[in-house]
């Protein structure tokens, strides 16, 4: 008789999902699927809006990631408008979006990803969070995760009003310049911004690199995936995410593509099921085959691994010595393990701290000319920043008067979803045998999504999508006389 195993719900990510896990008669994983209840409708409900809303209305998609929506959204007015921002407000973009990213990143590492290695894969439920992670480390440590996360946050609203929303970007440029009062501020906290990021990296060298055991679960055969790989890349072919070009590589390490953000449509194609609201890209050559890896699949993957594994390098020093090695400890490249993901991640922290610290001292920084206003009549525009999760791209159209007429939203776990669907059977086909299951085995089957630090909020604004309903029918008495249910439809995933 089939065993159905639920976990519902899902745990340290955002957004809501469960997984049911089948087992057979021998009790072994005959099937394991992530269904994912919600709809937002974004795509929807923003059509007939004034174009130029879209930077306030598109962060209300998440409060954990509402700055890479300003910030890609800034990018397609950009676009839309046909306007170029002014050096200066490029580079006070790039300082508020790297301050984002490292701050978003220290998030994911201690409070969500982290548990995992620095309490144990196996450690009890109530210990799996930051609570245990700073019961662990000691609580000086955790005061220096707090204070970090807090500078950060504390220089993001200085520059765009709000830490969580900003009002910042605007079609042309930002809102205000910088003050000198804060450049000093933030000069003077950058050095202990990239030496925190330093230490996250020499913890997860201490804690997970030196524990034979964590590193055989990172390059365990059912967390890995031979799969595509997108992510911006600078001229120079190394790791940005504000702006650049989009480079596509195959399993092997071989570039498929590069491209400019207006030209995705040429090369990326979405695929929607009836049983999720969420849509599922491919590579419109070699097409979709549906929810396989390896050579002849259209999946790709993004995010911080991604990044690394598509880019020539890291853009600041100190971060190019952690991804050397990187790819040195793990068998060069592509890494296809992907709990490799948590260490990526913090490179990519240490960048951006690096980058922080870089643009805070560069005296372009204070110049008053921070807005180039459109002086031609918007069309269509796509905008792409890399957001903490992945390739984030926005795209409008409108009318001669600017109201939207389309918008498409690819978020990062929308890039991801295929992936991650066949990553969650994939562990759960790994780690449970025999009928034994417990509460461990359940995390470690977690943490094949939790990897990809998945934001399923951003991500569901698709239909054909079912609304999960159901209706009950009562009589004069209060009395149940009918129920009827309407469920999603599981995933097609063998």
């Amino acid at each position: 008789m089939t065993q159905r195993i639920t976990i519902d719900p899902i745990t340290r990510l955002e957004g809501h999902g469960k997984i049911e896990i089948f087992l057979d008669d021998q009790g072994e994983v005959a099937n394991a699927y992530l269904q994912i209840p919600e709809l937002r409708g974004f795509e929807r409900f923003c059509l007939g809006r004034a174009a130029e809303e879209m930077p306030r209305i598109t962060q209300r998609i998440c409060g954990v990631c509402p700055s890479a929506h300003h910030m890609a959204s800034a990018r397609a007015l950009d676009a839309l408008y046909h306007v170029d921002p002014p050096p200066a407000a490029h580079k006070l973009r790039e300082l508020f979006y790297n301050l984002f990213t490292f701050e978003d990143h220290t998030l994911h590492f201690y409070f969500l990803g982290g548990p995992d290695f620095i309490v144990g894969p196996s450690a009890p439920a109530a210990e799996r969070n930051v609570v245990g992670v700073i019961a662990k480390v000691g609580l000086e440590i955790g005061g220096k995760v707090i204070e970090a996360r807090k500078k950060a946050r504390h220089f993001m609203a200085e520059m765009a009003g709000k830490a969580i929303h900003p009002v910042f970007g605007l079609p042309g440029g930002v809102s205000k310049p910088m003050s000198q009062e804060l450049v000093d501020q933030i000069r003077e906290a950058a050095p202990g911004l990239v030496a925190f990021a330093q230490f996250s990296l020499q913890a997860f060298g201490d804690i997970v690199l030196k524990n034979q055991a964590y590193v055989d679960t990172i390059l365990a055969g059912h967390y890995a995936h031979r799969t595509n790989y997108m992510g911006t890349v600078d001229p120079d072919g190394r790791v940005n995410f504000y702006r650049g070009q989009l480079r596509v590589i195959d399993p092997t390490g071989k570039q498929l593509c590069q491209f400019e953000p207006k030209d995705y449509l040429t090369y990326i194609a979405e695929h929607v099921e009836p049983w999720s609201y969420i849509k599922f890209p491919f590579l419109k050559q070699p097409g979709w085959k549906g929810f396989v890896d390896g050579a002849d699949s259209g999946l790709y993957r993004v995010a911080p691994l991604a990044r690394l594994n598509v880019a020539d390098g890291m853009a600041t020093p100190k971060a190019q010595e952690h991804y050397e090695q990187f790819f040195a400890t793990l068998g060069g490249k592509p890494v296809h393990s992907t709990l490799a993901t948590h260490w990526a991640r913090l490179i990519e922290a240490l960048q951006a701290a690096e980058t922080v610290e870089r643009l805070a001292n560069d005296p372009e920084i204070l110049d008053r000319t921070v807005r180039r206003l459109p002086d031609q009549p918007p069309t269509e525009g796509v905008g792409i920043v890399e957001a903490p999760r992945g390739t984030l791209i926005h795209h409008y159209a409108t009318d001669p008067n600017g109201i939207l007429t389309m918008v498409n939203l690819m978020v990062a776990t929308v890039h991801n979803s295929a992936p991650i669907q066949m990553s969650i059977e994939r562990a759960a086909r790994g780690v449970i045998h025999g009928g034994k299951v417990d509460d461990g085995l359940l995390n470690q089957v977690e943490m094949a999504f939790r990897a990809y630090d998945p934001c399923f909020g951003c991500a569901t604004h698709s239909l054909p999508g079912e609304m999960p309903l159901t209706a009950v029918i009562r009589n004069a008495r209060g009395e149940v006389v009918r129920e009827v249910r309407r469920a999603p439809r599981l995933s097609p995933l063998a």
